[in-house]
């Protein structure tokens, strides 16, 4: 009887298959890994691997994730994992069933993404702004500080992710482009618009990386990216980003744990519907696949329409 395969090998295989059928990027491919790991291990903690592993397996596994203390909604993402992996071994034949396809998911409440007033978000700007303006600040601190000003005004322009924000190559940033080139994810191609206030930063922002073309040790210039990194190769990281996003939030008068990068492109999402925007347009400029993802942001919707009968009824109370 031919041997099975292991679980790393079957993980190699399933992950080869995500990058070059589905175009999955890196921070996927490893959420998938890490998940698909730490279900190898408890399988083998009871005798089992992804091969021969039933339903009952499963079920325990998921309320073994719960005895751990782990989320709905992280239990819910290792559930996905283990749908799509033995989605994957039934259709290459490695099985010849697919106990994953009864499983069940926690119930999820509704989870509204938390989003920043626009007023919120103006003073950020604001701040952001003085801060690349300061008179006082060295060459270096100043760069610094109109690079995240810049960073700002794309991410609230367009509501990138922000892997594709800081990806973003120099080209990007061409003199009067109303339009930007953006990789998503599965590398998938779309058009975002800038605003002028973005395109001005960016302008700015360039100007300024010019001039430190006369200091030699500083590379930042001659990069292919649009936000570099300083002192290494390579473009500016999500986690440095997100750290310098927290420190302006302070210097705004913000709560530090209200503000990332991912609750600014949630903000863009719902000011644009706040303001009258259609969802299917939202879905193509946030860069989703499919509808029911942007259709978290339907409660602005919804609370719009109640003001709009509240104020414009003509039975509505006075």
């Amino acid at each position: 009887m031919p041997t099975k395969p292991s679980d790393t090998k079957l993980t190699g295989l399933f992950l080869d298959m995500l990058a070059a059928e589905q175009g999955a990027g890196p921070n996927t491919l490893d959420a998938y890994r890490r998940d698909l790991t730490d279900f190898s291990e408890f399988l083998g903690q009871v005798g089992h691997n992804f091969a021969d592993a039933e339903t009952q397996t499963l079920r325990d596994y998921l309320a073994d994730l719960d005895a751990r203390g782990f989320k709905s909604t992280s239990v819910a993402r290792r559930l996905s994992a283990m749908r799509h992996l033995y989605r994957f071994l039934l259709n290459e034949r490695i099985r010849t069933d697919d106990p994953a396809a009864i499983l069940s998911g926690p119930k999820r409440g509704r989870g509204l993404p938390k989003v920043l007033s626009i007023a919120d978000v103006d003073r950020m700007l604001r701040r952001a702004k003085e801060l690349s303006e300061a008179e006082d600040a060295s060459p270096s601190k100043r760069l610094r500080a109109l690079r995240l000003y810049c960073l700002l005004e794309v991410l609230y322009a367009t509501g990138l992710r922000v892997s594709e924000l800081v990806a973003l190559p120099r080209s990007a940033a061409k003199r009067d482009a109303r339009m930007i080139v953006v990789r998503g994810k599965g590398n998938k191609e779309r058009l975002v618009p800038l605003n002028d206030a973005s395109r001005q930063a960016m302008a700015d922002y360039l100007a300024a990386t010019e001039a430190a073309k006369a200091d030699k040790k500083n590379s930042v210039a001659a990069s292919k990216w649009l936000f570099p990194s300083f002192g290494e190769s390579g473009h500016l990281t999500r986690q440095h980003f997100a750290r310098d996003l927290k420190e302006l939030a302070v210097a705004s008068g913000l709560q530090a744990r209200l503000v990332s990068p991912h609750v600014l492109r949630h903000a863009f999402a719902s000011h644009l519907l706040h303001n009258g925007a259609d969802l299917r347009i939202v879905q193509t400029l946030l860069g989703h696949t499919d509808i029911s993802t942007t259709q978290i942001y339907t409660h602005v919707v919804e609370e719009r329409l109640k003001s709009l009968v509240r104020d414009l009824h003509p039975l509505a109370e006075t």
